[in-house]
């Protein structure tokens, strides 16, 4: 008697062979799984069956998951256990009394050769630098000394009116010309000039022969009308 086909469209166990039903979860014959639980479990245990052909059950993921949880436990506490080893405080024990030596120490004696030296030839004392003079920066302007007359060349007059700026710009350019002592004077200070004029001058000198030579030196540099001049409180 031969045995009857079963209809085509019946579903068999992928392991086994064995027929089963559509809706049916873990094979009779064999016990394997036909249809994975929903969620991270079912897909590994899918992934299990397709890799070894069998599938020992949901209790691996627990026991696994356990294990591993047990272990990551351990390592914490040896890391716990060797930070607070590193931590712990050094004690120092305190010692006994202390014992005076059975022998003196020997002091050892050393006696240096003595040595003569020959005195050297005498020095003799630097001499000092001489000082140094700081030429006024060109452009830089000059004060009469106070209370003192002397003879200088006057470069320019400009009347009071003009301003007293335009007298202070004509002295810096006399400066920077290369003029000796460039200054500005209040002609209504000085019993020597007339009153109502900045008087823009050249060099302080001690004889009118000195300020004569020096008019000469501003003529050649360009103040033809300078004239040397006595100058008085």
């Amino acid at each position: 008697m031969s045995t009857p086909a079963r209809p085509p469209a019946e579903p068999v166990c992928p392991r086994c062979g064995t027929p089963h039903e559509p809706g049916q979860e873990y094979c009779l014959e064999c016990g394997y799984r036909l249809h994975p639980a929903p969620g991270l479990a079912g897909r590994l245990s899918g992934a299990w069956q397709e890799r070894f052909g069998w599938y020992p059950g949901d209790w691996f993921w627990r026991v696994l998951l356990g294990l591993v949880i047990a272990i990551a436990g351990a390592t914490a506490a040896i890391v716990l256990t060797d930070a607070g080893a590193q931590d712990n405080p050094i004690v120092a024990t305190a010692g006994g009394a202390a014992h005076a030596p059975t022998t003196a120490p020997q002091t050892a004696t050393v006696t240096l050769p003595s040595v003569s030296t020959a005195p050297g030839p005498p020095t003799t004392p630097s001499a000092p630098p001489p000082p140094t003079t700081t030429a006024p920066a060109p452009g830089s302007l000059t004060a009469w000394p106070a209370g003192q007359g002397g003879f200088t060349v006057v470069l320019e007059s400009i009347p009071s009116s003009a301003g007293r700026a335009l007298a202070l710009a004509r002295a810096r350019a006399a400066s920077r010309a290369g003029l000796p002592k460039v200054g500005v004077l209040d002609s209504g200070k000085y019993s020597s000039l007339h009153p109502g004029y900045f008087v823009v001058f050249s060099g302080i000198y001690t004889s009118r022969g000195q300020a004569d030579a020096a008019r000469a030196a501003a003529a050649e540099k360009g103040f033809q009308l300078a004239y040397s001049r006595e100058i008085t409180r």
